[in-house]
């Protein structure tokens, strides 16, 4: 068998080594590999000097799916756009000094969602699955779990410190990640009213996108889709007028953008639905921002309107230069949320164009932003069953074919696959022959060992990259809950600010992360001292 398949490798590769090289002459010098290795080294010793200031503005950057396989896809093919092999490129994240490992288990799930894991990420404390902004006390779809058990969300920690706030996703704006930034609900799908059941609305429950305009007011930033939620049934959407199922869908009759708007008037505020009147803005000249590009979600970035759809860094670019304004700093969070969308799908080329558009959305609000006064953490909620192997050559396309045949069914087979999802296709009893299908259209699905209607998530840990004040406080494998409470040490709100005063009282902004060695009890005492 190992004989066989050499053989089946081999014409490969002499094709590889008789045509175009297939890595840079000077990758066959030592010297190249030393002088990179010393250079990086030399890097690596500056960071010994630790940013220790306090943080005036936190970004949270989240890919939702995007698992540690999806990362490094992802930045292949950003090399490959760019002309190149793919393997040697940086990411925007990959150029953080730090790096960690978050544990994204939910309370009862061993394989995580989206809502119980942006419970974690954002308020700091782990949940059930499809729950959002309370404990694992709140039991799923149980409205009268829901009193008494709510956690609020590092956004409001911010907030109510006097920073601006803000909100940027490609998802939907009521969808798990973002919502559990402002929301309270026992589950994640209670998009309005339109979506709860009779008794839980009876019962006081408040429908998510009601919450995001009710629970914490005047949010500074708020860019997603979902339209459909905010306007009474029927109401025809202004994009979309002949399209019912992107009309509005509430059954109270409420119109919350004109309630938005109406109770905006006074101050400076926007509510725009398009790329144009997005870009038209003048972020000087505002201070509050409602942006509902879609009914439902975005347009995968593949597939958006270059004229009437914004794209991630577009959204990003604005959502920053309102917000920087504040002299108190802000808060935001980014979701490239449709990287999650693409793996469910089985569409892998969408996940990794979404997860190239939010690297380069990284990219803009590094050049908007300073590394000494802004805390920058990028991550995941959870990873996918998304894999790319096959002993690919160098420079092998990221959605190419392995350079094989199978051993067993002597068929080719893409480097992409999937460990279940939408992609198993048996044709004739045997699995499909994918030389006979256009593997690299957009909308292509890998093949998979199962075959479900949606992929599933992955349950193995995620990356978390991190730069500027307090970055080093994230190291090694942490439960997932622990990021938003080292970004509020780093600033200095929520419950993280003793270590902001001296024992006179006077404010500090560079004192040792005593929290992380000394119990609180012990900080307070000492800086009483």
């Amino acid at each position: 068998m190992e004989v066989k398949t050499l053989l089946i490798i081999c014409p490969c590769l002499l094709l590889g080594s008789l045509g175009k090289p297939q890595f840079p002459e000077q990758e066959k010098e030592a010297k190249f590999w030393n002088a990179w290795a010393q250079k990086t080294l030399k890097n690596a010793l500056a960071l010994q000097e630790l940013n220790k200031n306090k943080a005036k503005n936190l970004i949270l950057f989240l890919g939702d799916g995007m698992g540690v396989p999806t990362v490094t896809a992802a930045r292949i093919l950003k090399g490959q756009l760019h002309g190149q092999s793919g393997e040697e490129t940086q990411l925007e994240m990959d150029k953080f000094p730090f790096v960690a490992l978050a544990k994204t288990y939910n309370t009862n799930a061993q394989v995580a969602d989206s809502a119980g894991t942006a419970t974690a990420y954002l308020c700091g404390v782990k949940a059930n699955e499809g729950t959002v902004g309370v404990t694992a006390a709140a039991v799923r779809s149980q409205c009268n779990t829901t009193q008494g058990n709510e956690v609020t969300s590092i956004l409001k920690w911010a907030k109510d410190a006097g920073k601006s706030v803000g909100i940027v996703t490609t998802t939907r704006i009521n969808h798990a990640t973002p919502s559990a930034a402002y929301a309270h609900s026992v589950d994640r799908d209670w998009y309005s009213d339109n979506e709860m059941p009779a008794e839980a609305v009876q019962a006081g429950c408040k429908d998510i996108a009601r919450q995001l305009f009710e629970n914490i007011p005047n949010i500074n930033v708020i860019m997603g889709g979902g339209r459909k939620y905010m306007f009474p049934k029927n109401m025809s959407d202004v994009e979309y007028p002949n399209i019912s199922k992107y009309s509005g869908c509430r059954k109270d009759g409420r119109n919350l953008v004109k309630e938005w708007t109406d109770q905006m008037k006074d101050k400076k505020a926007h509510y725009v639905w398009n790329k144009k009147d997005l870009l038209s803005l003048n972020p000087n000249n505002v201070d509050y921002l409602l942006g509902l590009f879609k009914p439902v979600d975005l347009p995968y970035h593949l597939e958006r309107n270059l004229e009437t759809d914004p794209s991630l860094t577009e959204m990003v670019d604005v959502a920053i230069k309102i917000l920087k304004k504040n002299p108190n700093g802000f808060y935001l969070l980014v979701e490239g949320g449709r990287i999650d969308h693409g793996h469910h799908e089985g569409k892998a080329k969408q996940a990794l164009h979404e997860a190239v558009e939010m690297d380069r959305a990284i990219g803009r609000a590094g050049l908007l932003t300073n590394i000494h006064d802004t805390l920058t953490v990028v991550t995941a909620d959870h990873s996918h069953m998304f894999n790319f192997g096959g002993y690919t050559p160098r420079g092998n396309t990221i959605f190419g074919l392995a350079p094989m045949m199978s051993d067993v069914d002597q068929k080719p087979f893409t480097s992409i696959l999937y460990g279940n999802g939408p992609g198993f296709k048996v044709v004739n009893g045997a699995r499909e022959n994918v030389s006979t299908v256009d593997y690299q259209e957009n909308n292509y699905q890998a093949q998979s060992a199962v075959p479900l209607a949606m992929e599933t998530h992955g349950g193995e840990d995620v990356a978390v990259f991190s730069k500027g004040p307090m970055a080093h406080l994230l190291h090694g494998v942490h439960e997932q809950n622990y990021i938003p409470h080292v970004m509020a040490y780093a600033a200095c709100i929520g419950q993280n600010r003793e270590h902001c005063y001296s024992s006179s009282g006077a404010a500090t902004v560079n004192l040792a992360p005593l929290l992380s060695l000394y119990s609180k009890a012990e900080v307070v005492k000492s800086l009483n001292q």
